[in-house]
């Protein structure tokens, strides 16, 4: 079996990495290079591999660096099935076509000063109808549901805690009678974070696949830099300004309207200054992700279902308002009252935001405030950074308006964080590949690693291929399997736990399944009917609350 690192190798986006084995050729997603002109370049270079021999892909989840190529893998000849969660499939769809309608839009502008330059027309990476026809291979899985991709290849996506829909996944494969586990990561989540629920621990795996963009890197509490965005809000108001958060359209956007939701449905120290002030989503696909977390409230923690459960949604409140039309986001910034406006791209490389950043940058009266992670070679690093001065449109913007990075609300697991999630394994994993991080990140955690675990990670640098020997597999098919069993198991069994006293009478056989009398086929099914019937539920009753809210205004 080999492992090929062919994105996510060299920094933090562009995830791709191929399982070939004898018979069987698989991917693990396929992401978008994100940042400067050399960055981007290289999502138009040929993959190093032939995509018309992948068998499948299995996709993490939705974010565009481990999903923009997919309508390109596409395009040069795959023609597989696309595993991913049900949630990520739901989001794919809002990712992938605006992905695809940004490119045409690129292309479209490039061209028409290619055509004044006399320069040879230049074709989109990818198109919308392309971005559309590769969602037709899309199959939705549930979490803890145990896949068979062929023969030799088994899977199950567990919670990563990072987005709605993000999978930590496991990949049993067998060769030669012999079985050996493979662990990806993808992106991990922080631990106690609103919404989403924990990144899970996985206790066994041979070979792991881990991200490390946080390697080096501590986050302040996030509790600490949710008061301190409030307190940058309040403060940017009353000297007239505006706050501008640009924000990942998926997963941060979400965090971020949680949040002001809990300020201003709440008698805290802000409610005052913040009750006339308007919070504007000026993003269309945040507004459609935000509508389709709205669907998938089964994935939730159990504090946000609560919320859902009492009729007072975490994702909606009075003074938000979702702005769709190129008209209206223009309004915005021609209207000068103190607002806060959230817009994408979260790194300020595309999108709307960049015409906020023209219009509030020069203002000393307003704050731009970073909640992710920033390239590098984006405009996002470079205002982090300290740029005093930069270009947009064409036009050079002075750097007036005061930026903060706000690190707490990141996404990923900062260096302790990872190092908790590795810690889980109760033996040392055969080799450890650290991946999805800039170089100096990936060296300090692998320190940190031998210093803390005594394991000594491999380092990936660059497009390289790795070549997992038979005698270096350590689990053998019997121990394997009945490994993969128990933990499935015991997985479902929580699972059904948790639900069992949510939902007392769901079914009569979920007892068996809890008390451990039940097969472990059978038990999956179960959990699987069990998940669904959550998501209904969950769903129809945040319908009727909201319909009973409408009622009583």
């Amino acid at each position: 079996m080999k492992i090929q690192f062919c994105g996510a190798s060299t920094g933090v986006t562009g995830s791709c990495h191929l399982i070939t084995t004898d018979n069987h050729r698989i991917l693990l997603d396929c992401g978008q290079f994100q940042g400067g002109k050399a960055q981007e370049a290289m999502n138009y270079e040929e993959f190093p591999f032939d995509p018309a021999e992948i068998d499948c892909l299995i996709l993490s989840h939705a974010h565009i660096d481990h999903c923009g190529r997919i309508p390109l893998l596409f395009k040069r000849g795959f023609k597989g099935d696309i595993y991913c969660t049900d949630a990520t499939a739901d989001l794919l769809g809002v990712m992938l076509k605006d992905s695809g309608y940004i490119h045409e839009k690129e292309a479209e502008w490039k061209n028409r000063k290619n055509e004044r330059a006399g320069r040879p027309v230049i074709e989109p990476l990818y198109t919308y109808n392309d971005a559309v026809d590769s969602l037709k291979f899309v199959k939705p899985v549930l979490y803890d549901q145990l896949i068979e991709l062929n023969e030799e290849m088994k899977i199950v996506f567990n919670d990563a805690g990072h987005i709605l829909g993000s999978a930590i996944t496991e990949l049993w494969v067998t060769e030669n009678d012999t079985v050996s586990k493979i662990v990806f990561s993808g992106d991990l989540g922080v631990m106690n974070r609103p919404i989403l629920r924990d990144p899970t621990i996985i206790k066994k795996a041979d070979y792991v696949i881990m991200e490390t963009t946080y390697g080096n890197r501590l986050h302040p509490q996030n509790s600490m830099d949710v008061r301190r965005l409030m307190d940058i809000i309040r403060e940017t108001a009353a000297r007239g300004g505006t706050t501008v958060i640009p924000s990942f359209a998926v997963g941060r956007t979400q965090e971020l309207i949680y949040e002001l939701n809990r300020v201003y449905d709440s008698n805290s120290e802000y409610r005052e200054a913040f009750k006339d002030l308007m919070v504007y989503v000026d993003s269309p696909m945040a507004t459609t992700a935000t509508e389709v977390f709205k669907r998938n409230a089964q994935v939730f923690d159990d504090e946000t279902k609560e919320y859902i459960r009492k009729g007072d949604h975490p994702l909606d409140f009075k003074n938000l308002k979702f702005t769709r039309t190129s008209e209206e986001s223009m309004w915005l910034n021609s209207d000068r009252k103190p607002k806060v406006i959230i817009s994408a791209s979260g790194m300020c490389e595309a999108g709307r935001i960049r015409h906020h950043l023209k219009h509030n940058l020069w203002d000393s009266r307003a704050s731009i405030v970073f909640v992710g992670y920033q390239a590098e070679g984006t405009l996002g690093r470079r205002l982090v950074e300290g740029a005093q001065e930069v270009t947009l449109f064409g036009e050079k913007i002075k750097v007036n308006a005061q930026i903060h990075n706000l690190e707490g609300f990141s996404g990923h697991a900062d260096r302790d964080g990872l190092l908790e999630w590795l810690g889980g394994f109760r033996q040392q994993p055969k080799h450890i590949f650290l991946v999805h991080g800039e170089n100096d990140s990936k060296e300090d955690f692998a320190k940190t690693v031998k210093e803390q675990l005594g394991y000594e990670p491999v380092v990936v640098h660059g497009n390289s291929e790795y070549v997992l020997e038979e005698n270096e597999i350590v689990s053998m098919r019997q121990t394997a399997e009945d490994d993969m069993d128990a933990e499935a198991a015991n997985a479902a069994r929580s699972t059904l736990t948790g639900i069992h006293r949510r939902i007392e009478d769901i079914l009569y056989n979920a007892n068996l399944a809890i008390d451990g009398k039940m097969p472990h086929d059978k038990l999956i099914k179960i959990n699987n009917i069990i998940q669904e019937l959550e998501k209904s539920a969950i769903n129809l009753g945040a319908a009727v609350s909201e319909e009973d809210n409408t009622d009583t205004q």
